[in-house]
């Protein structure tokens, strides 16, 4: 069976975030996600509002160079403001050219 190496970018936020999130990772280059929901506790134990909720997890395979644009994203746009992790892995998977994304024109 032939695999291809590519980045798992793994994010766990406030479901609240989840939407927007997604419109940025997908605007940011992203061919797809997935969300699922997640349960835990973190160091920073607080929530962007006042509105309760829980966790999800985003999953997106990417390129190295487009996993690393949207980690760069997160840090810029997103973890100063919200409770959010994330981490990149190296996969491997079937199809890989099919999960690889790109990243966006700059006019």
């Amino acid at each position: 069976m032939q695999t291809t190496s590519i980045k798992l970018l793994t994010v766990v936020t406030e479901s609240v975030l989840a939407e927007r999130l997604t419109r940025a990772i997908k605007a940011a280059g992203a061919t797809g996600y997935t969300v699922t929901p997640a349960k835990g506790c973190g160091s920073r134990n607080q929530r962007s509002s006042s509105i309760g909720g829980d966790n999800v997890q985003i999953e997106v395979l990417a390129t190295e160079d487009l996993a690393a644009h949207l980690l760069d994203m997160l840090v810029r746009d997103w973890f100063p403001h919200y409770a959010l992790v994330a981490w990149l892995t190296t996969v491997e998977v079937v199809r890989g050219e099919k999960y690889a994304g790109s990243l966006p024109a700059h006019p």
